[in-house]
């Protein structure tokens, strides 16, 4: 099955900002495209730090226009599992052609229950299988692959799958192979993220820090095969961790240079494992 590289709005946060580090001049979502362009990719993933649905309908018509122009397919992303929201983001994913909504359950000030979860993407399920699109449901620290898989098999649709990320499981003590072989099957998008484990400058304790892709300890050739096994056509996404480098524009420039080194190793994995 064919794996389409992209980039999305995580694989800048520092360039679009993150709070409290307000950048001179933020990215915008045109900025992303065109750096889409420059890479080479053929998807664009918008997430929550760069929603699509706060662009005016000029705006978005705007993007929409000059993806088309560059040869880029969009997709769309929120945090949250609000109807409202979720029903309001399925019509976004119809105007801009988006095959998934990538989301995550939790929000700042919310961490719902598996009850809650269930019944509220329950809810919106059948609307986004009749629109043909897929509710991809990020994993993230809070719940095992397991108990992901629970939630999905009591929601019981089709129309819900998983937006698999390499690295966030590991706020729930799994390794990535064990992360991504248990959702492989429920996969609809891919997040790829390497990192690195290194010890505390005092040595008492470990830490996980985020690094260009096909630098740290993600096996991303296996991740690839493993998902291209389970049989569906999905886009990976490149996403990073940059750590701060001093300066706002430092780290930026960072951001930056990891992107464009996670794009030439991805597209090399690519190159060499997909079929003719």
């Amino acid at each position: 099955m064919s794996l389409r590289l992209g980039i999305g709005s995580y694989t800048y946060p520092w360039a679009i900002g993150v709070p409290g580090y307000p950048p001179a001049r933020p990215l915008t979502a045109s900025g992303l495209l065109e750096r889409a362009a420059e890479l080479g990719v053929g998807v664009v993933q918008f997430c929550d730090n760069l929603a699509l649905d706060r662009l005016s309908p000029a705006d978005l018509d705007d993007v929409c226009r000059r993806a088309r122009e560059l040869g880029l397919s969009l997709e769309v992303g929120t945090r949250g599992i609000g109807g409202e929201l979720l029903r309001r983001y399925l019509d976004l994913a119809g105007r801009v052609a988006s095959p998934i909504v990538r989301t995550v359950t939790d929000t700042a000030d919310s961490q719902p229950s598996d009850d809650k979860i269930v019944s509220a993407l329950r809810a919106v399920a059948p609307a986004y299988q009749r629109a043909g699109v897929s509710l991809a449901v990020e994993n993230h620290g809070r719940h095992s692959s397991p108990r992901l898989i629970e939630i999905l098999e009591r929601i019981d649709s089709p129309a819900v799958g998983v937006c698999l990320d390499t690295a966030n499981s590991l706020g729930a003590l799994e390794r990535p192979e064990e992360t991504v072989a248990a959702l492989a099957p429920w996969t609809v998008n891919v997040h790829v993220k390497d990192f690195i484990v290194g010890r505390m400058s005092h040595m008492f304790g470990y830490e996980i820090t985020g690094c260009a892709a096909g630098s740290g300890l993600l096996d991303i050739p296996a991740v690839l095969d493993v998902v291209r096994a389970a049989g569906r056509h999905l886009s990976v996404i490149v996403e990073l961790w940059p750590p701060p480098a001093g300066r706002l524009a430092d780290t930026i420039a960072r951001e930056e240079r990891w992107a464009e080194e996670s794009v030439g190793y991805l597209g090399s994995c690519l190159a060499f494992t997909s079929p003719t």
